[in-house]
């Protein structure tokens, strides 16, 4: 399974008209990939922006997504609404399933850290054995590196709620279970976006 990360930027208070006609585009036939996720984010850029993540078998198979909505002149069919849009191709940490639509929480939380030359490796073991303790406080939809663009990993998490948040993250550094071993030490530049599922988004 590889993961696409698109970064949506809308016309100011098109959000509303532009959810139907991605989620039918998302979710049909004939568009590669599989809708996981939807969100809009709550706080950092949150004027007409959404985030959206799919999920794809094959390398081959999101490549020609990839193409098909470059040389779209209506991509993502929201292209109306759109006035710009990122997309970026991860894998996921090889010891983590794949993403799974379902309900985990009123707010998600996407984290990139831009990763020190020769980081990821490093990162990623301490990940692999931070995370079974790590998720029995709350569930990790999912961790995943770039396969495109800056050395980089993105983590989402879901909450309950910010508070929730807060005191979960709290109670992983208290205990010790949080942050992995070689993660702080890779990381180059860290970004923190708090989104909420839409309507369309199969994770909540």
């Amino acid at each position: 399974m590889l993961y696409e990360l698109a970064t949506l930027s809308l016309k100011l208070r098109t959000i509303p008209t532009a959810l139907p006609a991605l989620e039918a585009y998302t979710t049909s036939e004939s568009t590669g990939g599989r809708l996981l996720g939807c969100w809009e984010p709550e706080h950092g850029v949150i004027v007409g922006q959404l985030i959206l993540l799919r999920g794809f078998e094959s390398a081959e198979e999101l490549a020609e997504e990839r193409r098909r909505v470059l040389a779209d002149p209506d991509p993502f069919g929201i292209g109306e609404h759109l006035t710009a849009y990122q997309v970026e191709s991860y894998a996921p940490f090889a010891f983590l399933p794949p993403v799974e639509p379902g309900r985990y929480g009123s707010v998600y939380e996407f984290r990139t850290y831009h990763l020190k030359v020769g980081g990821l490796g490093p990162t990623m073991a301490g990940w692999e054995a931070a995370v079974p303790e790590r998720a029995r406080l709350y569930p990790l939809t999912t961790a995943m590196y770039g396969l495109d663009g800056v050395p980089r990993i993105t983590h989402i998490w879901p909450f309950p709620g910010l508070d929730a948040r807060l005191e979960i993250r709290r109670d992983s550094y208290e205990r010790g279970i949080w942050p992995p071993e070689n993660g702080p030490e890779n990381i180059a530049h860290a970004t923190s976006t708090i989104a909420l599922p839409t309507s369309i988004s199969p994770l909540r």
